[in-house]
């Protein structure tokens, strides 16, 4: 099963970048996605010039180095084709790295249209206010269960992962006519307690609800969604520049 969005430590406590890399390591780009406004986001590598580090072994072992939920090497930046890795496996597809790798290109000379991962092609556009979307379907996002609470009060209540196995994300509405939703995410593996920021998860929400939805996660992050006539989900959010290591 894969883990996108599953960041290494608790929601309340997000890692921070490592103090340093080895020698010879290609330059990482360090951004948090899906930001609110306060503050909130997903930490996530980017390692722009992914052809220095072709090896599936090396990028698995950098990704264990960084120790983000993921890291993104960009293969080739004009055609958007990418690789995605958590510190222990390759994912086909996920959600935050995306939004994030396509907001880093665009500001790096190469406004591309869309990206590429394992899963397909991931159509992407910006709004005038800097957020940026991609286009996805929701089974790419497997996996995920999604439990309904009585009340927002009652998500923020949990103490922590609810028991049982699976990646659970337990949400309430804040405004059911609005669309605004509470959200927390909770991977219920061994390293890992929860997610701040779910792109993954708020796609099989989005698709399982069919309507547009604005979710708050972890302590500050915002996730919007929009699906589509043909069954997929527009996910956006606002990205924040930590810069390199």
């Amino acid at each position: 099963m894969s883990n996108d969005d599953a960041a290494t430590g608790s929601a309340d406590e997000a890692p921070g970048p490592p103090a340093a890399l080895l020698p010879g390591s290609p330059a990482v780009r360090v951004l948090r996605v899906f930001t609110g406004s306060g503050g909130g986001g997903n930490p996530l590598g980017v390692v722009l010039d992914g052809a220095v580090l072709p090896d599936r072994r090396a990028r698995r072992a950098l990704a264990a180095r960084l120790g983000f939920s993921e890291t993104v090497f960009v293969d080739d930046p004009d055609t958007g084709a990418v690789d995605i890795y958590t510190p222990s496996v390759r994912l086909p597809f996920a959600g935050h790295p995306l939004v994030g790798t396509a907001w880093l290109l665009r500001r790096s000379g190469h406004p591309v249209e869309a990206l590429r991962p394992e899963a397909g092609t991931v159509p992407v556009r910006e709004d005038a206010d800097g957020t940026v979307w991609i286009r996805a379907r929701p089974e790419w996002a497997a996996g995920r269960r999604t439990e309904r609470y009585p009340s927002a009060e009652a998500v923020e209540a949990l103490p922590g992962p609810p028991e049982g196995r699976g990646w659970l994300y337990a949400w309430a509405w804040i405004d059911e006519e609005g669309g605004r939703v509470r959200a927390r995410g909770f991977p219920r593996r061994g390293d890992v307690t929860e997610d701040e920021a779910t792109g993954a998860a708020a796609l099989v929400l989005a698709g399982e609800l069919n309507r547009p939805l604005d979710i708050r996660q972890g302590k500050a992050s915002l996730i919007r969604t929009r699906p589509a006539p043909d069954g997929t989900v527009d996910i956006g959010g606002g990205v924040a520049d930590e810069g390199v290591l």
